[in-house]
């Protein structure tokens, strides 16, 4: 990939891919309260393994080059994680609503700094350490565990959290010898092949209508992603990352216009928190590059 150093374009890129994801968990969430879970995310998944698959082939040594790996139980491990993330990312839309979901599952870039001495060796300091205690006081003030009775489908996006987090660590483990290109394409294809096995014994008659929300659905998917990998052509990752938090916006957004859903004021003032913790650790991150 050809570094571009345009930072604005990628800011705005990285924006516009932000205001696409939002718009593709309203569908989601819309798809899913009527729809198999497992059902809709197979049929998005098809969608996106045909996009990295014709990615693949246009690019620089066709498929061949592609699929070649010397990490293959890894790349594999990494779509499985993918693809139950985003089961469960979307089962949580459909019972807790988008903006509670957003609002903790946000905390990942912290779980990634907490979970990236263990898994790949990287040195975690004081201040980083800090800033994710405060992250973890920003959820607990969104998921309240000790204010009347404990809602426990609270716990589903932190798990969605969870298994991102693991997954953006093993993408950068196999970065080190693999390359972005064949990392996205065992990233379609193995979630692809798993929800596909999953999903053919969900599946469901679908009204008319809403096969052309589904196709929005995975169009919305395959221009997202297309967003995101001409944002990291045009700018460093740590330097447009920042505004991937824009994501909750959106998504609040959506949820109060679209659904009738509530901002409570203890999901503000904890996803505040959550958000600060973690453009801290980007910053550290990038000031320790």
């Amino acid at each position: 990939m050809t570094q571009k150093n345009n930072v604005g374009a990628g800011i705005a890129l990285m924006v516009g891919a932000t205001i696409v994801f939002a718009l593709q968990d309203g569908i989601s969430r819309h798809l899913a309260g009527t729809y198999n879970t497992y059902m809709v995310v197979m049929i998005r998944y098809w969608f996106f393994a045909a996009f990295v698959i014709a990615l693949a082939a246009r690019a620089p040594g066709g498929l061949k080059a592609a699929t070649k790996t010397s990490q293959l139980g890894l790349q594999i491990v990494r779509g499985l994680l993918l693809a139950a993330e985003i089961c469960i990312a979307v089962f949580g839309f459909t019972v807790l609503g988008l903006i509670d979901s957003m609002a903790v599952f946000i905390c990942y870039p912290l779980l990634v700094a907490a979970l990236s001495g263990p898994v790949l060796g990287e040195k975690v300091g004081w201040r980083r350490w800090a800033a994710i205690g405060v992250g973890c006081i920003g959820v607990l003030i969104i998921l309240q565990p000790g204010a009347g009775v404990f809602n426990p489908w609270a716990v589903i996006p932190l798990i969605s959290a969870l298994l991102f987090a693991i997954y953006g660590l093993l993408t950068r483990y196999v970065a080190r010898k693999d390359s972005a290109a064949t990392s996205f394409f065992w990233t379609g294809v193995a979630g692809a092949v798993a929800m596909t096995l999953i999903g053919m014994w969900f599946w469901e008659p679908m009204a008319r209508g809403d096969w052309l929300w589904m196709a929005l659905l995975c169009v919305s998917g395959v221009f997202g992603h297309w967003l995101l990998i001409k944002c990291y052509e045009m700018a460093e990752a740590s330097a447009v990352q920042p505004f991937a938090y824009f994501h909750l916006v959106w998504s609040a957004i959506l949820g109060i216009s679209i659904f009738g859903e509530m901002l409570r004021p203890e999901v503000v003032a904890g996803a505040t928190i959550v958000v600060a913790a973690g453009l801290f650790t980007l910053w550290r991150e990038r000031r320790q590059r």
